[in-house]
């Protein structure tokens, strides 16, 4: 008899994050273990650290089965990379297999990575998915612990940082609930400025500087062209020290870029 679950998951395609509907069929046969919807190695690797995660979990992995396992990334049509549907595909394939109490599960995102003792790694991007997906209208995710502080500055959605699969399965089935994170709101702090970067170290270059000064002003781009050594980045590290605090909207996006390209 075949079997199916839905599990609902995300990732990032350039700086936007999509919404990944995780659907695992499991039926008797021989066993196998196929992920289709256009992902890319590293996704497709994942059947390796999903069944020795749930192996090192306490549950039965698919390779200990006599099952055929068909794990869907829909919308097939868009790429999916990384790492971010490892958990999702992990919790799909104990609610197909009945290895796990069903949970509601329509209002849940669940991302993260495996790795083969069952701990949960970090994604790049939880920032722009927690943002995106309250904007769809999940109010619950569930991300890598590593991760859950940059997403507590957005407030209107429960955030829950997960450090192992066993234990999000413990809490999913009610048994022993994780401690949602508090909300932290955004404070304007102002910037802290080294000796390398303070406008008032620029001697000489009035032309630069009247230039400098007046993009920061009216908010315009800024090209400085010239030969090396004549101090066009530190002019250009320097302009950041005349410049207002970032608003929330302007920091929210500048660490969204952040985020999404993995950097801490």
């Amino acid at each position: 008899m075949s079997t199916t679950a839905k599990i609902y998951s995300a990732t990032i395609v350039g700086l936007k994050a999509i919404p990944i509907t995780v659907e695992v069929d499991t039926a008797p046969g021989l066993y196998s273990f196929n992920i289709v919807g256009l992902g890319d190695k590293a996704v497709n690797e994942a059947k390796d650290r999903v069944t020795l995660a749930l192996k090192n979990s306490g549950v039965l992995p698919p390779n200990k089965q006599t099952r055929k396992v068909v794990v869907n990334l829909a919308p097939a049509d868009i790429k999916k990379e990384g790492t971010h549907l490892d958990v999702a595909m992990s919790l799909g394939y104990l609610l197909a297999t009945e290895q796990m109490k069903t949970f509601d599960c329509d209002k849940k995102i669940i991302i993260g990575e495996l790795a083969l003792n069952g701990d949960v790694r970090p994604v790049s991007g939880v920032l722009p998915i927690v943002l995106a997906m309250k904007q769809k209208g999940f109010t619950e995710i569930f991300v890598p612990h590593q991760n859950a502080r940059e997403a507590t500055v957005i407030d209107g959605i429960t955030l829950y940082p997960i450090t192992n699969l066993r234990r999000l399965i413990e809490h999913l089935e009610g048994k022993k609930v994780i401690t949602p994170l508090a909300h932290e709101p955004y404070k304007a702090v102002q910037k802290s400025i080294g000796s390398e970067s303070d406008f008032s170290h620029l001697k000489g270059h009035q032309t630069v500087k009247r230039a400098l000064e007046i993009a920061a002003s009216g908010g315009h781009n800024v090209l400085l062209v010239g030969p090396p050594g004549t101090g066009k980045t530190m002019a250009a590290r320097a302009l950041a020290s005349i410049l207002p605090p970032l608003e929330y909207h302007e920091a929210l996006e500048v660490t969204e870029i952040y985020s999404a390209s993995g950097t801490p």
